[in-house]
């Protein structure tokens, strides 16, 4: 099924995606790779507030590269989901429900989004200069001493994305019998 989503994500868009759909995003995302979630899941961990609500947000695994002149953004394609593996459990337990990436996630990750009502969307891997023509705003919001890795605030239009892993435990990864 095609869908046009707009963010935020409320609960019940969440489970009404189902593993296979195709949607276009708009709307506020943000950025945030392996380092940017080690410093979040520190601050979950000691109680502190995290630089912005990650409730019914979405966040895009991806390290912007620096726009070339005339441009908002350079390409902005995902990056390997798994690196975020070991930090996602606690984010999603902290309110995180949408994440953007390529690739298989681990199990303890696919607890997570079946048991917290999450879901994850795939980008293309390979098409982060066409990606970039979607974003429309960029503004850093955080951990700016980790350059690219820092946490960004995008503004998308019809992000193309497909949902990989929905809040039932549909996985288009997995092999159909």
């Amino acid at each position: 099924m095609n869908r046009r989503i707009n963010t935020p994500f409320s609960e019940d868009i969440i489970r009404k995606l189902d593993a296979g759909d195709r949607v276009m995003l708009s709307g506020e995302i943000y950025t945030g790779r392996d380092a940017a979630h080690a410093r979040m899941v520190e601050l979950v961990c000691i109680n502190e507030p995290l630089p912005f609500d990650v409730n019914g947000q979405v966040i895009y695994y991806t390290g912007p590269c620096p726009a070339p002149p005339g441009r908002v953004i350079g390409s902005v394609g995902p990056t390997t989901s798994t690196r975020m593996d070991v930090y996602s459990p606690t984010l999603i337990k902290a309110g995180l429900r949408v994440m953007v990436g390529k690739g298989l996630r681990s199990p303890a990750v696919m607890d997570a989004i079946q048991k917290y009502n999450g879901v994850y969307l795939a980008a293309v891997g390979g098409a982060g200069a066409l990606l970039s023509l979607c974003v429309k705003k960029s503004e850093l919001i955080a951990f700016e001493d980790l350059g690219t890795e820092a946490i960004y605030r995008l503004t998308v239009k019809d992000m193309p994305l497909v949902v990989a892993c929905d809040c039932m435990g549909g996985n288009i990864y997995e092999l159909r019998k």
